[in-house]
């Protein structure tokens, strides 16, 4: 797309968004839906955080590396549903410029170190199992803390590149996007100038922090599965497996919405599509994680039952 110039050149300054529907009349149902679930997934979030922090049994490496999951979770989901429920009240569906640019940074500064940690997570998985006798010192607390840090730096240089780029394509024209919240493949169609480095720049992201991550994680469980397998007690694999499950399920989950929302920029009619991959990514995710990595966990379950009884 080529960059229009005239004379009077106007460029915008606030977008609208239109939200998961265009009906007046459901604004209060959707207030009334997605409440409860950004109240659930902040309690079910700070839950886990709490039983971390305050249960000796569980400071362990995969606990710590989830207590940041969760920190992350909650990120992730406060940068857009708020809003999305403020506009439920006020019908003010107008988001300014750098409102949505900020918005557009944090989301892929969490969504990022999301990417990262998951990866790690699954690193720590193949260290516990397949290499049980240098784990503590391959995975001490020191490795644990640079590891996290790394993945918000990665995650953060991968934020502020999107953003910058974005910040330097003019908006002259629409500015209706057709979501609930600010994301790249949005933008990238109501901009009237070249979007062409931005494409260049968000499939680097994709390999660096989609691909090479998932071909890491699918490496690192493959080893599990063989190691796993050569255990000759039933009762043994069952409860490696049972350590591995919940994390694959989330892997499964994340990068499932994600490369179905990332992978087809030059799609039109996708806009349907794109919400509810959205509400998948920044709502019924983070909700889910806490479950999930809780189901079949009795460390968990015997954590966040004493923190929240007291006993």
């Amino acid at each position: 797309m080529e960059l229009r110039v005239s004379e009077n050149d106007s460029f915008v300054t606030e977008f609208v968004l239109l939200g998961l529907t265009d009906s007046p009349a459901l604004q209060p149902m959707r207030f009334v839906i997605f409440l409860p679930a950004y109240v659930a997934t902040i309690g079910g979030n700070f839950s886990i955080l709490a039983a971390i922090l305050m249960e000796p049994i569980i400071h362990t490496t995969m606990y710590f590396f989830l207590g940041n999951l969760s920190l992350l979770d909650v990120g992730c989901i406060t940068v857009t549903v708020p809003a999305m429920l403020r506009q439920c009240l006020s019908n003010d569906r107008s988001i300014p410029y750098g409102a949505c640019l900020s918005q557009l940074f944090f989301f892929h500064l969490l969504a990022g170190a999301d990417c990262f940690l998951l990866t790690v997570m699954a690193y720590d998985r193949y260290l516990a199992i397949c290499q049980p006798l240098t784990y503590s010192t391959r995975m001490g607390p020191g490795i644990q803390k640079a590891s996290v840090g790394m993945s918000c730096v990665f995650s953060f240089t991968h934020s502020l590149t999107q953003t910058v780029a974005l910040s330097t394509l003019k908006f002259c024209g629409p500015n209706v996007i057709n979501h609930f919240y600010c994301d790249l493949p949005q933008l990238f169609k109501l901009s009237c100038s070249s979007i062409q480095l931005n494409e260049q720049l968000l499939f680097v992201a994709a390999a660096f922090m989609g691909v090479a991550p998932l071909v890491l994680i699918t490496v690192s469980y493959t080893h599990v599965v063989a190691a796993v397998l050569r255990i000759r007690s039933a009762e043994g694999r069952k409860k490696a497996f049972s350590t591995c499950s919940s994390h694959l399920t989330v892997v499964s989950i994340f990068y499932g919405t994600g490369i179905f929302n990332y992978m087809r920029l030059g799609s039109v009619e996708t806009s349907d599509k794109d919400k509810g991959i959205g509400i998948f990514n920044t709502v019924i995710s983070p909700m889910l994680n806490p479950l999930i990595y809780s189901l079949r966990n009795p460390d968990v379950h015997g954590a966040l039952r004493r923190v929240l009884t007291g006993k």
